[in-house]
């Protein structure tokens, strides 16, 4: 996770943590500034880990930084998931409250 330089759980949870504490309250740019970040952040691990296993495949490069990088993607990949899967979760409960 060190080559990419961040942490996929918590580049990836800032915005939820942000919006659970209340800081980003009133504040819906900051909340969209974080999750802007974060996609950015997911998009640059895919992007790594892509780039990396082509070099593996075309020039022989190092088989254990292709590795390092796709697992750095499907840890990112899987993060994602799991915020998704809580915000329909989240969005399904509104839907199912009273009026």
């Amino acid at each position: 996770m060190s080559s990419l330089g961040f942490n996929p759980y918590n580049t990836l949870g800032t915005a939820a943590r942000a919006i659970d504490s209340g800081s980003a309250a009133g504040k819906p740019e900051a909340a969209g500034n974080q999750i802007a970040e974060g996609i950015g952040d997911f998009r640059a691990a895919l992007q790594q880990a892509e780039q990396t296993a082509m070099q593996t495949a075309v020039t022989g490069a190092d088989p254990h930084a292709m590795v390092q990088a796709l697992s750095n993607a499907e840890i990112m990949l899987d993060a994602a998931v799991t915020i998704r899967n809580k915000v329909v979760e989240a969005y399904q409960e509104l839907l199912r409250m009273p009026v």
